[in-house]
């Protein structure tokens, strides 16, 4: 690309005045293959327009986790709540993305103890005092996708589940501290897995989080298992969700033969996940859904 041409990122500005520099410090690194180092590609790097885009969608996300939580309780069924948060984000002009997505039939996950991710909600599945609870939402607003889920705790539940989905949550955020500009895509799982293992926990390697933003799932994969300095270079402007999933027994899990969707720990041990868009910025990072 010349100087003087268009960017790539579709600013409208100048090569020279937009990328060129961000391109150029790209180019200065010596990417080590034994280490899994890749570039990232220009089509996962968001402007500003669609920084801004992700953000707005990312705040009727939130919203509708703030009015989805309000809704647990013991006795609660959870198509109600799919239900709420459905209605909610439609009345915001938004578009809930899990639903009909790939054929899932419900605008919320919501997975209750031994159940990691991809819980269908239903009338007949009734919430129980003691549960743990993850609540999954995406929100897609003028083609902008946002993703964040958070724990919940029905009433009163056991030391052992209390511990759990408060050590998912120190996972996250110590996943997302990792994330540096011109760091490296392994620097999150490193950090995750390690605090899982100290508390006797493992984190689940066969799901993960992935970038975000103009589609649901985009590059990178972001596996919550690594080595530090390893896999994709993270630069500014790629917009990723950290989202550890971590069960109480093994790592291993299982798909349900029946739905094809909601996906259990293979022991049937508790699991616990809490989730986050982020933005990486010049300086660290941004929480765009939380």
């Amino acid at each position: 690309m010349n100087r003087n041409d268009a960017c790539w990122c579709g600013s409208g500005l100048k090569y020279k005045k937009c990328h060129l520099p961000f391109d150029e410090r790209i180019d200065s690194i010596k990417f080590d293959v034994f280490k899994s180092q890749c570039r990232p590609p220009h089509r996962i790097i968001k402007t500003p327009a669609d920084i801004e885009g992700i953000r707005k969608s990312g705040v009727i996300n939130d919203a509708a986790l703030d009015l989805a939580g309000s809704m647990v309780e013991a006795g609660q069924n959870t198509e109600a709540i799919d239900t709420a948060v459905r209605e909610f984000i439609e009345s915001k002009g938004g578009i809930p993305a899990c639903l009909n997505y790939e054929g899932f039939p419900k605008s919320v996950c919501i997975s209750i103890n031994e159940v990691v991710c991809h819980g269908i909600p239903s009338k007949k599945t009734i919430l129980q005092e003691g549960d743990i609870v993850n609540i999954d939402i995406t929100t897609i607003l003028d083609g902008y996708y946002a993703d964040a889920s958070r724990m919940f705790i029905v009433g009163k539940t056991t030391p052992e589940a209390e511990k759990l989905v408060r050590v998912a949550k120190e996972c996250m955020e110590l996943g997302i501290e990792a994330v540096k500009p011109w760091g490296w895509l392994g620097d999150i799982g490193a950090a995750v897995n390690a605090h899982a293992k100290a508390n006797g926990y493992s984190v689940v390697t066969e799901l993960g989080g992935h970038g975000v933003g103009k589609d649901f799932h985009e590059e990178p994969f972001v596996p919550h298992v690594g080595q530090p300095g390893t896999g994709m270079l993270l630069v500014p402007g790629m917009v990723l969700t950290v989202e550890p999933m971590i069960n109480a027994g093994r790592y291993k899990v299982t798909v349900d033969k029946k739905d094809n969707w909601t996906v259990r720990t293979k022991d049937g041990s508790l699991s616990a996940q809490w989730e986050k868009t982020i933005l990486v910025t010049e300086t660290g990072t941004e929480v765009l859904s939380s």
